[in-house]
């Protein structure tokens, strides 16, 4: 039984992991960096003391969580997906599908800006991190294997990101 749980999580590993993105995924210029820096100003003390040591590993430090244990992997509800770190509005639940990788995945953004891109080369691999455009929090990476019409996966951890329902009408 461990033996399957272990080449599960190496399958849903290749799985975020494969498929090198190519230059159709716009890398952010200088500018918009430098936009990140500015616009939520908070030292890395005041990060740790707003933030769960989970959310802190992950949006901070670059962390992962472990495939299809986030609340929000296998999540139904409407509404908008917004940064755990600074109540950026991020995604919406209309662009959310199962990707089968075990991480909630969006085929894209709410917004052009919302979400940054920057090169990844941790780990040997080349990939794209993803990253709030406001307060500038790692979120997961972007892929080139997603449905139509964009043909993106925004593979995101669960940590990073907070939920907010859709209000039904009466």
């Amino acid at each position: 039984m461990f033996r399957y749980i272990i080449i599960s999580l190496v399958f849903a590993a290749a799985a975020c992991a494969q498929n090198t993105p190519k230059e159709e995924i716009r890398m952010n210029d200088a500018k918009k960096e430098e936009s990140i820096k500015t616009r939520v100003k908070k030292s890395e003390q005041e990060w740790q003391m707003c933030l769960t040591p989970e959310q802190y590993k992950v949006l901070r430090e670059k962390g992962t969580e472990r495939a299809f244990t986030g609340k929000y992997y296998n999540f139904k509800k409407e509404g908008i997906y917004k940064c755990a770190a600074c109540g950026n509005a991020l995604f919406s639940s209309t662009e959310k599908y199962d990707s089968g990788t075990g991480w909630p995945s969006f085929w894209d953004a709410l917004e052009e800006n919302a979400v940054l891109t920057r090169p990844d080369t941790s780990y040997g691999m080349v990939r794209t991190e993803i990253v709030c455009g406001n307060c500038g929090s790692h979120l997961g990476h972007v892929f080139e294997d997603g449905p139509p019409p964009t043909g993106l996966r925004y593979c995101v951890n669960s940590l990073s990101l907070d939920f907010e329902e859709r209000k039904k009408e009466k």
